[in-house]
């Protein structure tokens, strides 16, 4: 491995900065602090820790990525995605393992980073993605029905899974309070229609502050006191929290370490996607690795000062190009706005809504969802639509952490299945047409194949998922041949299933009197098998760059066994 390269961007960037970029990253910085506010809260309030917890996460985690990451305009915070794990990871282990999960993950990222597997990322499926982030929409929205229609559950504990919850909605649903569906309705409505009105103010600020401001009022002057604001639920405390370490011991790193690959993976996803959105609408190109490790120091340091995983928020992200933020420094402006918010006006925040915040987080799951992709995704081919509706089922029903792991090993099992599907082997026992091995018409003469030759042709990969076809399509022929030709010109790897079948069809071959010669093996193949001692067993005389020279070999080697 190449030594560590690790280049944030504000550093890279600082050489050219001038005093208008400050200017417009201050504007730009200002704008998505106040942005990033009331989806803090909302975040914070909706994952099972105070809301003031969700502003300390955009503040230390939002300064970090910003400050080492390797996008020039990406802004990190807590994100809708991490909702639901970390609601599960609080039901079953408490605010402490919360903050040990958090730290590993933040561990596991920074290694990520560290060993160059940013790019690897990318390879993750698409149907899984956006069978995750549909699957994660919903579980937002069914979380929140209970503060869209004001229920009492008289004490009752809401289950953690997502049936048991609906379960519950149903058994209590004769406890509506319209007052709340009313606030939840107007504050979606506000949302919704503000971008007809202004570009840059967002929607959830302003339904935040009218719908405070008129609960407010029915509150004093109409006598409408059914109506739960924040304050009513949460003490918010406005100053950073001293920083802490929890507690470790191996027993729960153990049990804590699946939920922390979720985390890790979840996170570097989102991140690395957000960014890749940001360099196309910027025309610029991000540093994945180094993208990946600030976000692992940022989730790593996060929970040491309170907060809960971070990651690059793609609506954070993308309101900072809009209001013109050329470089890191508007990310740190904004982390620099939030803690001023929550040492300053912290307290006014006790009067906002529930229902309003719940109206707000209906909105995100509903952008979350990509109904249009995933319902365009249907229509690809059975093996994508499998993963995809997998993937959700899972997450909806049971967690993210089941719905990543099976989703991968689905997928990676689909795509080894097509790769089996594109890998042939034919046997050729005739003659060769030199025109059908290009695009190209040669007007060459046919290649004939000396009497007791067979050709082996494989295209395609030679792994474990086809290494027994040749001994299929022997047994099939029932022949024997005195010369096996196997042509591997099209094979771009082979694996060690592979070189032990070869091995194994090598040594039958010599016990049967038939000899192996190998065609066409590329560079790559060709140091695979030497390594092995594949060479040893077969001999270099047998081993041929190409068809015709394979073919003298044959022919040489059936005139000495005729002569003898």
């Amino acid at each position: 491995m190449k030594g560590l390269e690790f280049k944030p961007k504000l550093f890279t960037m600082m050489k050219t900065y001038t005093k208008a970029d400050l200017m417009t990253d201050l504007m730009a910085g200002i704008i998505v602090g106040i942005v990033a506010l009331p989806l803090a809260i909302a975040f914070g309030i909706a994952s099972g820790v105070s809301p003031e917890k969700g502003i300390i996460t955009a503040i230390v985690a939002g300064f970090i990525i910003s400050f080492l990451g390797g996008s020039k305009v990406q802004i990190g915070g807590p994100t809708g995605a991490f909702i639901v794990i970390i609601y599960g990871i609080i039901q079953q282990y408490g605010i402490d393992g919360l903050m040990v999960a958090t730290m590993m993950a933040g561990v596991l990222l920074i290694l990520l980073g560290v060993f160059k597997l940013g790019t690897v990322i990318k390879f993750i499926p698409y149907p899984i993605i956006i069978g995750f982030t549909s699957g994660i929409a919903v579980t937002i929205f069914t979380t929140q029905i209970a503060d869209i229609f004001g229920l009492n559950f008289q004490g009752e504990k809401v289950p953690g899974d997502f049936i048991g919850k609906w379960i519950l909605y149903f058994h209590h649903f004769d406890t509506v309070n319209w007052w709340n569906v009313i606030v939840s309705v107007v504050s979606v409505f506000i949302i919704a229609i503000t971008p007809k009105f202004s570009k840059k103010v967002p929607g959830s600020l302003v339904a935040i502050i009218l719908v405070t401001v008129g609960v407010y009022f029915l509150k004093m002057y109409g006598g409408v006191t059914c109506i739960d604001t924040i304050g009513d639920r949460f003490s918010i405390k406005s100053q950073l929290p001293a920083a802490a370490v929890p507690a470790l011991d191996w027993e729960a790193i153990k049990n804590l370490f699946p939920v922390a690959i979720t985390i890790a993976v979840l996170g570097a996803i989102e991140s690395l996607l957000s960014a890749a959105v940001a360099d196309g609408v910027i025309g610029d190109r991000h540093d994945s690795n180094t993208e990946l490790i600030a976000q692992g120091i940022a989730n790593f340091v996060s929970p040491i000062f309170g907060g809960i995983p971070a990651t690059g928020a793609i609506a954070r992200t993308m309101t900072n190009i809009n209001n013109g933020g050329k470089s890191p420094v508007a990310g740190i402006v904004h982390a620099v706005v939030l803690l001023l918010i929550l040492l300053f006006l912290m307290p006014l925040a006790k009067y906002i809504p529930m229902a309003c915040l719940a109206g707000v987080l209906v909105i995100v799951s509903y952008n979350m969802s990509g109904w249009r992709v995933f319902k365009g995704l249907l229509k690809n081919p059975k093996s994508d639509v499998v993963v995809l509706l997998i993937t959700f089922f899972l997450t909806v029903i049971f967690d993210l952490t089941v719905a990543i792991e099976v989703g991968l090993v689905i997928a990676c099992v689909l795509f080894m299945k097509r790769v089996m599907e594109t890998t042939k082997i034919s046997v050729i026992t005739d003659e060769i047409d030199p025109n059908n091995e290009s695009d190209l018409e040669v007007h060459e003469e046919h290649l004939v194949i000396p009497q007791g030759v067979e050709v082996y042709e494989i295209n395609g990969p030679y792994f474990f998922g086809i290494a027994t076809k040749f001994e299929e399509i022997m047994s099939r022929l029932g022949d024997r041949p005195k010369i096996r030709i196997i042509r591997m010109r099209k094979v771009p790897f082979i694996d060690s299933t592979g070189i032990h079948n070869l091995t194994t069809l090598c040594e039958m071959s010599q016990k049967e009197n038939i000899h192996i010669i190998l065609s066409g093996v590329n560079e790559k193949v060709h140091e695979v098998l030497e390594k092995s001692g594949f060479y040893e067993l077969l001999g270099k005389e047998n081993i041929c760059s190409n068809i015709n020279e394979a073919l003298e070999v044959a022919t040489r080697e059936i005139a000495e066994i005729n002569a003898k």
